[in-house]
């Protein structure tokens, strides 16, 4: 997918610098589970544990090499309790590449207390990411990232070729450096690494809330270890057809059409923004500030490519809209470049996490599928593309080419779904969603006879435990008893929902003694789906 997100309706997770231990050569099995003890770090409202986990390296050869993975875990109170207690939930905030282990903090303080009694809720940072060992690095970020960089639109041959030698040189520096990690990095791998936790804290089932990729990692997990599933909750729900590169094709026309949402939304807004009351007529200014940015770019920072960067983040969460705004028409009307280098520096990550979490992404998705190996056929696809969808077709295409070039070839995904004795599943889906389109969602539910779909109206990615209430009362009810909204399967018609929640209210414009685009308030940043 275009970004490695750990977004959730207006929440920003963070790594807080949990570490775990190197296993390199040490056995892959521990004796007796991990050793916990408190995190590291400034203490919160609930007691965060840490702990890491040796895992094998390759699946396929349990007493070879081992790598660890960094957990965390906040204790229910009720977890193992005979009666009431519900054990494990591993939880999972999206990728491949974003860090797990903040994730069971917010969701322990996010639920009702009722529910997080009930539970271990337990987070992880997949193989390679954030504080496992090792962790993924392939360049200086502060080379890689260096702004402004090269236009992602190339205007010509020479432009395309540059890119193309700068997707090809991270392919490089990637084999050069991980050779005997990269062959192992699958979603079939991580969710394999999901059973040896669930083996190491001594459960026979689990249950999984998973968001955006993390629900593609939840189905897999669903397909290979059925017999160790108790609740599944997969929200915002990755397509399993067509993974990887058709589906970042997809993803380029959902996201042009969110792009366009925002614009419309400006255009409703016209007397806070002045930049036309019209869709076509504010398109045509943001278009033309990009134009002007490639001439000169703002604060000798923010060009074209950055600012696909930073107007991405609006495709995933509409908070962050009026400040987009905002800086938009400063920068238009006014001329004034800080607002947009302001946002640049808040909203988008650019440092040694953010790379980290780009090598997993590749190094994930390169291997989970083959891709094309024929650059002609990606050009051609992206022309295309950016004929209809030109929004995000060239930074999408540009953000994978180093697919094409991977050291290791893609294998054959997992067919998801099509097993038995799975319990009830719960599907949460924002209709409009940009990183996820509502179609995944419609097809997860056709491989999975026992999941139902509940739809959110709106267009956030990420949609339970944000500011929605009518969904947390379906995942608090799901978590609970197990209770799924809808009907018997066979009453299903096509694309219809099981249940339906309205969207939540749409941001507005700031009033006047709250806009100062220079210096935004933090809304929602991305880790880099």
């Amino acid at each position: 997918m275009r970004r490695v997100v750990s977004v959730m309706a207006g929440v920003t997770l963070l790594v807080t610098g949990l570490t775990g231990a190197t296993a390199r050569g040490a056995a892959a099995e521990p004796k007796g589970g991990p050793t916990w003890a408190e995190c590291p770090g400034p203490k919160s409202v609930v007691t965060v544990e840490c702990a890491s986990l040796n895992v094998p390296l390759n699946p396929a050869a349990p007493d070879g090499r081992a790598i660890a993975l960094a957990l965390s875990r906040v204790r229910g109170a009720e977890s193992h309790d005979h009666r009431r207690g519900l054990g494990v939930l591993l939880v999972n905030p999206g990728g491949p590449g974003a860090p797990g282990v903040n994730l069971a903090r917010y969701v322990a303080a996010a639920l009702p207390k009722d529910v997080a009694a009930r539970y271990d809720i337990v987070g992880f940072d997949p193989r390679g990411v954030g504080a496992s060992e090792p962790a993924l690095h392939c360049v200086d970020p502060k080379t890689h990232f260096a702004a402004p960089r090269p236009d992602q639109v190339p205007a010509n041959d020479a432009a395309e070729a540059a890119l193309l030698a700068r997707a090809k040189g991270y392919a490089e520096a990637c084999a050069t450096r991980w050779s005997w990690l990269l062959p192992h990095m699958t979603t079939e791998n991580s969710a394999r690494d999901m059973d040896a936790i669930r083996r190491a804290l001594g459960e026979d089932k689990i249950s999984y809330l998973g968001y955006s990729y993390g629900t593609y990692l939840g189905s897999v997990y669903a397909t290979l270890f059925p017999n160790r599933v108790r609740r599944l909750v997969l929200d915002s729900v990755v397509d399993p057809e067509g993974v990887w590169y058709d589906s970042n094709i997809a993803q380029d026309y959902s996201f042009d059409r969110r792009h366009r949402q925002f614009l419309a939304w400006v255009a409703r807004h016209d007397d806070a923004y002045h930049l036309g009351d019209t869709e076509t007529e504010v398109a045509r200014a943001w278009y033309g500030m990009r134009r002007r940015l490639g001439l000169r770019p703002a604060g000798g920072l923010v060009g074209p490519s950055e600012l696909d960067d930073i107007y991405t983040v609006g495709g995933y969460t509409n908070a962050v809209w009026p400040l987009f705004a905002a800086v938009f028409s400063a920068y238009v009307k006014k001329g004034r470049p800080e607002g947009l280098v302001a946002a640049y520096r808040r909203h988008v990550d650019h440092d040694a996490a953010a790379e980290n979490n780009y090598a997993v992404y590749l190094a994930v998705q390169c291997r989970d599928a083959a891709w094309p190996r024929d650059w002609a056929r990606w050009q051609a696809d992206t022309a295309k593309v950016n004929a209809k969808a030109p929004f995000m077709a060239w930074p999408n295409a540009w953000y994978n080419a180093p697919c094409a070039f991977w050291p290791e070839k893609g294998g054959t995904p997992v067919h998801v779904g099509d097993v038995a004795h799975l319990p009830s599943i719960l599907l949460v889906q924002s209709r409009h969603d940009a990183a996820t389109p509502y179609a995944g969602a419609v097809r997860v539910r056709e491989r999975f006879p026992t999941a139902r779909l509940l739809v959110e109206g709106g267009g956030n990615h990420g949609v339970s435990l944000g500011d929605n209430s009518c969904v947390d009362r379906h995942l608090a009810a799901y978590l609970r008893d197990g209770t799924v909204p809808g009907g018997r399967a066979e009453q299903r018609t096509g694309r219809r929902p099981d249940a339906f929640c309205a969207a939540s209210a749409e941001p507005r414009p700031p009033q006047p003694a709250e806009a100062n685009p220079a210096h935004p308030r933090p809304a929602q940043a991305i880790n880099g789906q």
